[in-house]
């Protein structure tokens, strides 16, 4: 039987929510999703939580409500899954990539810091910043801030990885920090709404920017209108939007989830720390841990050293997963990916990035995941690392 890396957990009473919203008249636009905006709001104490169908959509929609679009450059990390950049590209807008510090795979704010002094030289800044809290930890929120205000961008902070973390003792979300923050809900996030997202503010302008856009650009806002209502039933689109929203059914699982955030971050937090003392007699790395952090450990990811990495770690790979071990690999740099390579990536190699992608490999962790399968894990890897697979 396969291990796999991530997997949802699915209780009685979640399944209980999600069937009350079936038997009920609402299965969208409800009372549930704002309900489930409040709640993950207010767990990371920001003042709004705009609830969509992805962390991508999240993703693009913040975004647009910093007006982003032709002619702006957006920045972001490319040890990521590839929606952090195309959510600059579906505006129209440029993206390039700053490298990252290969011990934690988070975007290096000196290597930030650099990359703007350069631009700055040249006469073209990025106008957003997006971060990525990889496998659950965040980046160094207030370096990166400080650079912020100093250059003139803003920051989106990509948390899809990081919800019921901490970062400087607050709760991953608060946009102490950025201007936006997102989350996502797939199946192996910390919780879970099937699919979804939310992106969260503490700007009011923002929020209502990104609620509009979330469904068509349609408003019922006397405020936001152009012309006076003639009636009750009086909407207008004022500006193009999508249809992002998430649904009923979505928001009740989510909200039935939340009450377990932390008992799940807890456990991840326990099977992380118990791979590090298994691991410790391997040749093996984990992701170095900032005392300014608290993750959520999303993933746990391996760095191999010395003779280990590169093609030997594709083999390796390869026998693990022969052997039932469900590894996955977070990520390839995107710019590596055939899209972005005829976009003009293609002479692109970061440093911290390219020996993160030599050495990475990711473990099979979730909250259900047994000490026993855990052990089997380690096991399996240490067989394969010392003979030699094919």
């Amino acid at each position: 039987m396969t291990i796999p890396y991530g997997k949802q957990n699915i209780t009685a009473g979640d399944i209980a929510a999600v069937m009350e919203v079936l038997a009920s008249d609402w299965l969208t636009q409800g009372p549930r999703v704002p309900e489930f905006e409040k709640t993950v709001a207010r767990y990371c104490g920001a003042h709004h939580g705009i609830a969509v169908n992805s962390g991508t959509s999240a993703l693009h929609l913040a975004c647009l409500a910093l007006g982003i679009g032709p002619g702006d450059l957006v920045w972001t990390s490319p040890l990521t899954f590839v929606a952090s950049a195309n959510c600059a590209l579906y505006c129209g807008a440029d993206v390039d990539f700053v490298d990252i510090d290969p011990e934690t795979g988070n975007l290096c704010p000196e290597a930030l810091a650099a990359k703007l002094e350069d631009s700055r030289r040249l006469g073209v800044l990025p106008k957003v910043v997006i971060p990525v809290h990889l496998c659950g930890q965040s980046c160094d929120m207030k370096s990166i801030h400080a650079l912020a205000k100093e250059y003139g961008f803003h920051i989106i902070e990509d948390a899809c990885h990081a919800l019921g973390g901490q970062y400087l003792g607050r709760a991953t979300g608060c946009c102490q920090y950025s201007d936006i923050t997102v989350f996502s809900f797939h199946p192996v996030k910390m919780i879970t709404t099937a699919e979804g997202g939310m992106a969260l503010t503490n700007n009011a302008n923002l929020a209502s920017k990104m609620v509009r856009m979330r469904s068509h650009g349609i408003t019922r806002d006397p405020g936001e209108m152009q012309a006076p209502a003639d009636g009750p039933w009086y909407y207008e689109q004022v500006e193009l939007g999508f249809n992002y929203r998430m649904t009923e059914l979505q928001a009740a699982l989510g909200i039935s989830q939340m009450p377990r955030l932390d008992q799940y971050v807890r456990r991840r937090q326990e099977l992380a720390s118990r791979y590090d003392r298994l691991l410790a007699d391997l040749p093996v790395l984990p992701l170095r841990q900032h005392p300014d952090c608290k993750s959520s450990w999303h993933l746990y990811v391996i760095r191999f050293q010395g003779q280990y990495k590169g093609k030997r770690r594709r083999q390796i790979f390869t026998a693990m997963r022969r052997y039932g071990i469900g590894v996955q690999l977070h990520y390839k740099p995107i710019y590596r990916h055939p899209y972005f390579q005829r976009l003009g990536f293609s002479e692109t190699a970061l440093p911290g990035a390219e020996q993160y992608y030599s050495e990475a490999m990711t473990l099979p962790l979730f909250p259900a995941l047994s000490e026993n399968d855990q052990d089997r894990v380690v096991n399996v890897l240490s067989r394969v690392l010392y003979r030699n697979p094919e």
